[in-house]
């Protein structure tokens, strides 16, 4: 065990997917629409409302009835996931790195099945992973309730916004179904869940609490990312929207994982200070190259950071402060965009 762990979201942080949004898009007609309004839905819910025992990530729960109404099974989910993994630039080199130097786990809100297939291609061991555990195969509804189900899809589509109807369709109509049951005992590994995991990963490896970074990107990642910069670790928003850049202390804007693997190498040897202090003199630099000789950066991420990157393309490593970040969720939100496309980008 090492001193440290590194504790990473999959989907922006390791991968460009929406793994979950990509499989209704495949398998469900209409169901890229329809997962787009549900987690809309969902983040209405989480952040908003703030519905009381509501996971923000709980669109994965939403959409199973509709995924059920397709006959889908276990074996769909698994070989979909691992024909299209589409990992952000230099990400296994990342945790190639990782592996060598700190505890390493990813802690995902996406189905188990996914982050499996992830796993194995990164070659990151499963059990360093949390995930959403689904089972599909024991999701079951009757003729009627079918029937029922692709109704309330169609008036979802019709109907984007009126959350009074989701409200009864899914906490009233699909609650009375034999498969709710199932349905309410998935635990969604977002936001809260998340935290859970972090308490899990501190205990396995007997670190000190402030001993930690945590990397997301979207609203599932607030409450990991709020406890890691509570307790002096290191907190990072990789092309997030702005739901962790309002509670991470540090952003990274980048279409290569071998800037955060900068950052973490700074860390690897330092505490969080001397990170602060490197980000702040990354901004202030016009020698590069003398910037990671002075911090006795890795010499393969240096040589890796200088073949990916330019002086035109440099990726943005800033310290979030409310004067700067406008500025910052504008190009953190035009390379996820960019990277990812809009559908994925966009979605919370």
């Amino acid at each position: 065990m090492f001193e440290k762990s590194y504790i990473t979201d999959c989907e922006g942080p390791l991968t460009l997917n929406d793994n979950a949004f990509e499989m209704a898009e495949h398998f469900i007609e209409n169901g890229g629409e329809l997962f787009k309004i549900l987690s809309l839905y969902d983040d209405y819910l989480a952040d908003e409302v703030k519905k009381e025992n509501y996971k923000a990530g709980n669109t994965l729960k939403l959409i199973l009835p509709f995924f059920v109404v397709e006959n889908l099974t276990n074996d769909d989910w698994v070989d979909f996931s691992k024909n299209n993994i589409y990992a952000i630039n230099d990400s296994k080199f990342l945790l190639s790195y990782l592996k060598k130097a700190m505890n390493t786990y990813i802690v995902s809100t996406s189905y188990g099945q996914y982050i499996e297939a992830v796993s194995n291609y990164m070659e990151l061991p499963f059990k360093n992973t949390f995930y959403t555990k689904v089972n599909l195969d024991n999701l079951t509804l009757t003729a009627e309730e079918i029937e029922k189900i692709n109704q309330f899809k169609e008036l979802i589509l019709k109907n984007p916004s009126d959350y009074e109807l989701f409200d009864d369709i899914f906490f009233n109509q699909i609650a009375k179904m034999s498969i709710y049951e199932n349905i309410r005992d998935v635990e969604v590994v977002g936001g809260q869940g998340k935290k859970l995991a972090i308490d899990e990963i501190i205990e396995r490896d007997g670190i000190d609490i402030n001993q930690m970074l945590y990397i997301g990107d979207s609203i599932t990642d607030v409450e990991p990312l709020a406890f890691a910069r509570e307790n002096n670790g290191i907190s990072i928003s990789f092309n997030g929207n702005e739901y962790p850049l309002k509670v991470a202390e540090i952003a990274i804007v980048s279409h290569s994982a071998v800037a955060t693997a900068v950052i973490t190498n700074v860390y690897v040897n330092n505490d969080k200070n001397k990170v602060l202090e490197f980000i702040n003199d990354y901004n202030n630099s016009d020698d590069l190259e003398k910037l990671f000789k002075d911090y006795d950066i890795n010499l393969e991420i240096k040589d890796m950071f200088f073949s990916v990157f330019g002086e035109s393309d440099l990726p943005t490593i800033q310290i979030v402060k409310e004067d700067n970040f406008d500025d910052i969720l504008k190009v953190s939100k035009e390379m996820r965009n960019n990277i990812r496309g809009q559908d994925i980008g966009g979605l919370g």
